[in-house]
């Protein structure tokens, strides 16, 4: 750990570069707020709409894919125009769109629309946002602590949203009210969106001086590795509304509960990130693999377990949740240069994507069929990413311009 690097944290530099994380931090503490208080009740809204499990898991899925997916196009869209604001704010505003525009369903076609939609908003907005973060984690220490920062807002968000609509539910039991509620926080993250647009117009000045020359290939074989390890981890790794489908199908928790669990595993995912996003800065990928390892045992926990075990089993998924959001772009930020940063990060979580669209699918259609086997599924797919890790942990090599933790 290098001590003679002269931007520590406590200069000048530090405090304007943590302004900036805490002010994007708000603004997604508010579309958290706002996406993941819907997201929490999607599968007993679906189900209550006759949806199937297969076309929960599908449509869900399908949202997935195209939210990552079309990361790949956004980030190489970023890369080669430069306006990172304008692709960043387009994204919000779709977005907080969507959520709202699901009170005006009646229909599980209509709501997949929005469903969708909301993914799409998300999609967009992603890899410039995460670039834009990435150049602050010079002055701040590193990058797993940057985008754990981040990552504690945004989930911190997604605790209270599911809590608004616990509320509602509890009080009116309408789903079409708790989504128009969420109306007010989308409104409020645009405004800070617009703020943070005017007070950071150029969020590469944190970062100046910083870049350095391509050489050899845009993306190293390293980068590849870790994309198919993270691609294992992805097909295994159950969506909420398909956790939540089956809560209300085997009667293990009731409808009023769902959203709370999904609050726990919202609140373990922001408070283990700040611990998590640290620690990868000191130790790496030993750290990934480990939390990998646990996270794979969400699955027995929320489909063979009682209300407790289930409870144990969100809060397992939430951890998984915050180590995806958080350490995988600290994780890939310094693969690659600083001028191909987008590119990655829409091409990763594209593949990402992809494959979780896969995952999900299949899960949605092996529980149809067989619990015992969507466990194992679930389990062995994400346990198979271990030795990908493993080969990354041995062979990455920060760049140049990668920060050292402070």
């Amino acid at each position: 750990m290098r001590r003679d690097h002269p931007r520590m944290q406590g200069t000048p530099a530090s405090r304007i570069a943590m302004r900036f994380v805490l002010l994007i931090g708000i603004l997604s503490f508010f579309a958290d707020f706002t996406y993941e208080g819907a997201r929490s009740v999607l599968g007993p809204y679906l189900a209550s709409l006759q949806a199937s499990a297969l076309v929960v898991g599908a449509v869900t899925g399908f949202g997935e894919l195209l939210g990552y997916g079309l990361r790949f196009f956004s980030g190489r869209l970023a890369d080669s125009t430069g306006k990172f604001w304008p692709i960043t704010i387009f994204g919000y505003v779709l977005q907080m769109a969507a959520v709202p525009a699901l009170a005006l369903t009646g229909s599980w076609q209509t709501a997949a629309v929005c469903i969708i939609a909301e993914r799409v908003g998300r999609a967009i907005r992603n890899p410039p946002r995460d670039v834009m973060l990435s150049h602050a984690a010079k002055n701040l220490g590193g990058y797993g602590w940057t985008f754990g920062i981040h990552e504690a807002c945004d989930q911190f968000g997604a605790m209270f949203g599911p809590l608004v609509v616990a509320a509602v539910l509890a009080h009116h039991g309408s789903y079409h009210l708790a989504f128009a509620v969420l109306l007010v926080p989308a409104l409020i993250n645009l405004t800070f969106v617009a703020t943070a647009r005017l007070l950071y117009p150029k969020p590469q000045d944190l970062e100046q001086g910083l870049q350095v020359a391509a050489s050899g290939a845009r993306f190293s074989r390293t980068f590849w590795v870790y994309l198919a390890g993270a691609s294992l981890v992805a097909i295994g790794f159950a969506d909420f509304p398909l956790i939540a489908y089956h809560f209300t199908r085997a009667g293990s928790v009731s409808p009023f509960w769902i959203p709370i669990f999904y609050s726990v595993a919202m609140a373990v995912s922001g408070s283990s990130s700040l611990l998590f996003g640290r620690l990868f800065d000191r130790f790496g990928f030993r750290v990934l693999i480990v939390l990998t390892v646990i996270a794979s045992l969400f699955a027995p926990l929320v489909f063979l377990g009682g209300f407790w075990a289930a409870l144990a089993g969100a809060a397992v998924w939430g951890m998984g949740m915050g180590v995806h959001e958080s350490i995988i772009p600290a994780a890939v930020t310094p693969m690659v240069q600083m001028q191909h940063r987008a590119s990655a990060f829409g091409l990763f979580t594209a593949g990402y994507g992809i494959f979780w669209f896969i995952g999900s699918a299949a899960i949605g259609f092996l529980y149809d069929r067989s619990l015992p086997w969507t466990i194992a599924f679930c389990v062995t797919t994400q346990l198979l990413a271990i030795p990908f890790f493993v080969w990354v942990a041995r062979h990455q090599k920060p760049l140049a311009d990668s920060p050292s933790p402070a």
